[in-house]
């Protein structure tokens, strides 16, 4: 290898900060933790940037031709850029996040995955997902790296809020049907019967909104039920602290980096029993998981969650304990830098 060479270039999705996509915020926290590392002067990113053309990916990918000792690929579908960089002597990262890697590959991507020398997950869920429809590739090295964050609070765990809400957040896009809302409204009625007072609050915005807002009229619980849209970050804490748990129980969470947001402010989560939610939360640890497709199973979790009492408290102070000793920012750089560098 050059002598001139980088130790590592990496393959991000964009780094733009709207919207709520785990892929963005985990690669721009796992830039910061290799830049951190090795300094910005031996690493290069190559980030596909919103409203990029392949064509224009693959002109910058041809004019990163700077050799590395890891190419670093944050998402399975860069890996058809790898041909356009210089790979010679380089070690091949890949680090896969859920849905986008749970089909069968296309033949082009089977093809590119043996120049993989090691497979990064975010949850053993998501590896497992990946062999079911992949098994050529089970001998490839592999490891799982849980993801973490910041906290932007000091060692006081906000109080309970005083209303009794339950907050989703996450986009509301038709192709990722998956995640909660319809179950989460079709159960509100049920939950409405035994806690006249609660709340659903709904973070984000996507296509199936008009979907969701009407599911929401036709059982007659639009009083209780509101539609906050895209908001900051700074107003998603808020509203984090002023409810009582999370709940997303998805049935393809490839890992669910709002667990965590939820967690570090000591907020049990409602996840579900089918993906990786259950390897964030670890019910009943720090929250509960139900079946999502059960709405009484849903609701019976939902009052539990919201009702204030000893075991709402345990449940709030071990959502930040786990937090704490699993999903900081720092133990996600840790064993990140360790897979990239140390193995």
């Amino acid at each position: 290898m050059n002598s001139s060479a980088l130790d590592i270039v990496s393959l991000f999705p964009s780094f733009d900060t709207g919207g709520f996509g785990g892929v963005q915020t985990s690669g721009r926290e796992a830039w910061r933790s290799i830049v951190g590392r090795i300094g910005e002067q031996r690493a290069e990113a190559l980030y596909y940037q919103t409203g990029d053309s392949k064509a224009k990916a693959v002109l910058r990918a041809i004019r990163t031709r700077s050799s590395a000792r890891v190419v670093l690929v944050w998402h399975i579908q860069l890996l058809k850029l790898l041909p356009f960089l210089d790979r010679s002597g380089s070690r091949v990262v890949l680090f896969i996040h859920g849905v986008e890697a749970w089909p069968k590959q296309d033949p082009l991507t089977q093809l590119l995955l043996r120049k993989v020398n090691l497979i990064l997950s975010n949850s053993d869920h998501t590896w497992t997902r990946f062999l079911a429809r992949n098994p050529a590739f089970r001998s490839t090295r592999h490891r799982t790296v849980p993801l973490g964050l910041g906290s932007n609070f000091g060692s006081v765990t906000p109080g309970p809020a005083r209303q009794p809400a339950v907050l989703m957040v996450g986009r509301l896009d038709r192709n990722e049907n998956y995640k909660g809302h319809q179950q989460m409204i079709h159960a509100w009625p049920i939950v409405l019967q035994r806690m006249p007072q609660a709340q659903l609050w709904i973070v984000g915005d996507g296509d199936q909104r008009p979907d969701l807002e009407k599911a929401v009229r036709e059982r007659a619980v639009t009083p209780s039920v509101r539609f906050f849209g895209q908001i900051s970050d700074s107003e998603k804490d808020r509203l984090i602290v002023q409810s009582r748990c999370l709940a997303l129980p998805s049935r393809s969470e490839g890992f669910g980096l709002v667990y965590l947001e939820a967690m570090r402010m000591g907020r049990p989560c409602l996840v579900s029993n089918l993906d990786a939610g259950r390897e964030v939360v670890n019910p009943p640890e720090a929250g509960l998981a139900v079946d999502p497709l059960n709405y009484s199973n849903i609701a019976d979790a939902v009052e539990r969650l919201l009702t204030l009492g000893p075991e709402w408290a345990q449940w709030s102070a071990r959502a930040r304990t786990r937090y704490e000793e699993h999903f900081t920012a720092e133990q996600f750089h840790r064993r990140l830098l360790t897979a990239l560098f140390e193995t």
